[in-house]
């Protein structure tokens, strides 16, 4: 049903998380990401809770492993629950439940950390660790490659309908939340043609936000 990735820029200290299900709208359920924090994944019979208290757990002091810990030990319906967690050191941890569905497994690393489940293989996770830690670039550009290489690794066992990818930098928001929350396409490939039109002018909605006088025009016909 999902199958996802945490991850962290060891060069930036970016945080960022994309994700992509046959469920509608997988992302506004399962993303979370906080910046000097760390990234969570929520995903397999969610429960949408389990991301911010991760990261409150991570803002705490705790490392990625302790709050995945904390969260076995008190989530509620944990056996059904998939989470995943990259912290500020790039540790990661994951819980998979026993009643993930269907085909489900999980791989990590350094700074990234992957999870699936009903999924068309249990080479999909590694395949997706494997796509990120061999590019290079910006943070968003290897979440767009490691999903492509989930993808082309077998993905979920059904068609995929959404998917979203959320970065977080050193702003209290995020710099980019992009989302496809249905779609007869691909959804990879829609968030990834966003990503595409968004990453040139990420820095300038920032600028905007901190401070709009040294921001560029939109360049659109009334903000010439």
């Amino acid at each position: 049903m999902t199958f996802s990735l945490v991850a962290r820029c060891a060069e930036t200290g970016m945080f960022g998380l994309a994700i992509s299900s046959s469920s509608p709208a997988v992302a506004a359920r399962c993303a979370f990401a906080r910046a000097g924090v760390g990234a969570v994944a929520s995903q397999n019979v969610t429960d949408p809770t389990l991301g911010p208290l991760a990261l409150d757990l991570m803002q705490s002091g705790m490392g990625s492993a302790e709050a995945i810990e904390y969260i076995k030990a008190q989530g509620k319906f944990i056996e059904y629950r998939q989470v995943l967690a990259v912290d500020v050191e790039g540790a990661t941890a994951i819980h998979s439940g026993p009643n993930s569905l269907g085909i489900w497994t999980q791989a990590q690393g350094m700074d990234v950390a992957s999870g699936g489940n009903m999924l068309a293989n249990d080479f999909v996770p590694r395949a997706i660790v494997n796509g990120f830690l061999e590019s290079s670039g910006h943070l968003g550009d290897r979440l767009i490659v490691a999903m492509r290489a989930g993808l082309a690794a077998g993905g979920e066992a059904g068609p995929l309908h959404s998917a979203g990818m959320l970065m977080v930098d050193k702003l209290a928001w995020p710099v980019a939340e992009l989302r496809c929350d249905w779609t007869d396409d691909c959804p990879i490939e829609t968030v990834a043609a966003a990503w595409n039109v968004y990453k040139p002018q990420m820095d300038a909605y920032v600028q905007r936000a901190i401070d709009p006088r040294d921001a560029p025009s939109y360049g659109v016909p009334g903000d010439e």
